[in-house]
């Protein structure tokens, strides 16, 4: 891994500096451990003193998996009959569609697509091919373009054309809608605040920040609007929907039919979090995790010119909670700059952990708006975090020195173990703050009720005040003005006691019919977030125990951070308010509350 310095700052904020990141992979990934197969081998140490014994060994073991993976994959094929069943649901009724990729045979067929076009290009393609080419041709163009691009004429004419085309897009998708075009107040008005309320507005870099804008509303098209992305998208989480949903079966033997089927929050939505840790610390020890999380932090690295660390942390955030992901730098974490500390700390706050998707879907949030937040959210919490408090700093870590963290398990079985272990306190965090927070605000509701009884105002409490302050900000998100009063409700109960709050009223808007499909997917995006009170002392606290010589700069920036994280939620949902289709939405939630077993909710 290098990092190489741009060969000139370019004026007006427009510098950035080359950095590559060279990433070797894991030899998880390279070979098939056979411990169960060979240990007796090992331990009597006749492979170790016949290599070309183990070779033959090994690759015997790997034809034998590949003949059985062939095998499986003809049968069914020959078995293969699904497709006289599927009814096509984007055409005529009962028109034969083809394969549905998304199920069956079809997701056999993607699942081995996938499995071998990656070991083409591991074992065949970069060691033979990608290798030299990158060597020879694409890194030095690449530094050329680098170069030429960075001009200031070249960066300000690629931004101007940039614009220009987003702003066709948005005429030709609002031009029957009109209205939709109310949802660009939002983030121009967050955009003209970063730069009022800017720690350093010389500092600025805005090719970091349009660029992570305009990568969010690329990702919002392509998972939203695009047609093809939608049905991706809508995949995933059904799929996600689907692993996460197995969590029930464990709850239902500990807990019981009663407590389970009945829905009670505690027993029957948490449990969820002991399954999907267990899972991930799996995938953490295998080294699976570590690998996925450092190829997207490279993208972002390499799209937005952010340093290593937080380009890292933003990627491990799509998938770990604020606490989670920066254990991956946590040996780097007292070496961080302090706009670093905030990125990170945004980072955390603009998106949710896979640990409690589940407990959202179960009051009726869209499983694929909740995936598209979280991935929408990872270029703008860099993007806007460099805004809001720009890099005035050098950076301490680099692409060359970097390693992420491993996991600290010695075997399979105490990964699983631990991971299901470590849930324990996250699951109690969550009963502790629901609990006491919504007693707060309780009494907050009780204490305003009371002053207002005395002068003859008896409508009025804590909650009713304090929503009434994002009404402006709801209408600027693109929500219309008879949805307003309810989805600033919603994104008020998010913001002071938390998203488990906020998702269970949304869901209940939704059922009763009191919203329209378009703001509810505008809502889903505005608080797919863990900017609450409890959260901010959650994350400084686990970021002060990581390095408590830096606990200083983190209370200094963590309420920035906070209002940081909240507003990168509100820009993706402003985004969705522009491409969200009110037909389309419909379906999407009929089908998500019949599947819920809530029938009464068919209509908007």
């Amino acid at each position: 891994m290098s990092a190489d310095s741009s060969k000139g700052a370019i004026n007006n904020g427009y510098e950035m500096d080359h950095k590559e990141l060279h990433i070797h992979d894991s030899d998880e990934f390279k070979e098939v451990q056979l411990e169960n197969i060979t240990d007796v081998a090992k331990k009597e140490g006749y492979l170790d003193k016949n290599p070309k014994v183990a070779r033959i060994v090994r690759i015997s073991i790997y034809v034998l998996l590949h003949l059985v993976v062939v095998a499986y994959f003809s049968y069914a094929t020959y078995h293969y009959n699904d497709i006289n069943k599927y009814d096509c649901t984007w055409g005529v009724k009962n028109e034969l569609c083809g394969i549905n990729f998304c199920t069956g045979y079809g997701m056999l067929l993607l699942l081995l697509g996938f499995t071998y076009l990656g070991l083409f290009y591991y074992y065949i393609f970069k060691p033979m091919v990608g290798l030299s080419l990158h060597r020879n041709y694409l890194r030095p163009w690449s530094k050329k373009w680098h170069s030429f691009s960075r001009t200031r004429v070249v960066s300000l004419a690629s931004i101007a054309v940039l614009l220009a085309l987003l702003a066709i897009f948005v005429y030709f998708e609002t031009r029957d809608e009109p209205q939709k075009l109310v949802s660009l107040v939002a983030p121009c008005f967050f955009i003209l605040c970063g730069y009022v309320f800017s720690t350093n507005r010389n500092a600025i870099k805005w090719r970091i920040v349009i660029t992570g804008i305009t990568c969010q509303f690329l990702l919002a098209i392509f998972c939203i609007r695009w047609e093809v992305g939608r049905k991706i998208f809508e995949c995933l989480g059904n799929k996600v929907a689907t692993f996460l949903g197995y969590a029930t079966d464990g709850a239902l033997f500990v807990f019981g039919d009663f407590l389970v089927v009945n829905n009670v929050f505690a027993f029957a939505i948490l449990p969820v979090i002991f399954f999907f840790s267990f899972f991930i610390s799996l995938l953490y020890y295998l080294g699976t995790m570590q690998w996925i999380v450092i190829k997207l932090g490279w993208i972002l690295q390499a799209l937005l010119g952010t340093t290593v660390c937080e380009s890292v942390t933003a990627a491990a955030n799509i998938f770990l909670g604020m606490s989670e992901s920066p254990l991956l730098i946590r040996p780097y974490i007292n070496k961080l700059t302090k706009s670093e500390i905030h990125s990170i700390m945004v980072s955390g706050f603009a998106t949710v952990s896979g640990t409690v998707l589940a407990a959202y879907l179960s009051f009726g949030a869209s499983a694929a708006h909740l995936i598209t937040s979280s991935v929408m959210a990872a270029p703008a919490t860099l993007a806007i975090s460099k805004l809001y408090m720009p890099e005035t700093e050098e950076s301490q870590t680099s692409s060359d020195s970097i390693e992420l963290e491993k996991s600290q398990d010695s075997s399979l079985l105490d990964a699983a173990s631990s991971g299901a272990s470590n849930a324990v306190p996250i699951v109690l965090g969550i009963i502790a703050n629901i609990v006491a927070f919504v007693a707060f605000v309780a009494f907050l509701n009780g204490l305003v009720s009371w002053f207002g009884f005395l002068v003859g105002l008896d409508d009025i409490d804590f909650e009713w005040i304090f929503s009434k302050l994002f009404i402006p900000l709801v209408w600027a998100m693109g929500v219309p003005k008879q949805d307003c009063d309810i989805i600033a409700k919603v994104v008020a109960s998010k913001t002071i006691i938390n998203e488990f709050v906020a998702y269970e009223r949304l869901g209940q808007y939704i059922e009763n019919n009191e919203i329209t499909a378009r703001s509810a997917g505008i809502a889903t995006f505005a608080i797919c977030g863990f900017a609450n009170p409890s959260s901010l002392g959650i994350l400084i606290g686990s970021l002060s125990a990581m390095a408590p010589h830096r606990r200083s700069t983190i209370t200094q920036v963590a309420f920035r951070a906070f209002v940081v994280g909240s507003i990168v939620c509100f820009v993706s949902a402003s985004f969705a308010g522009i491409l969200i289709q009110e037909e389309d939405e419909k379906v999407s939630y009929n089908r998500i509350f019949q599947k819920l077993g809530r029938k009464n909710a068919t209509d908007f």
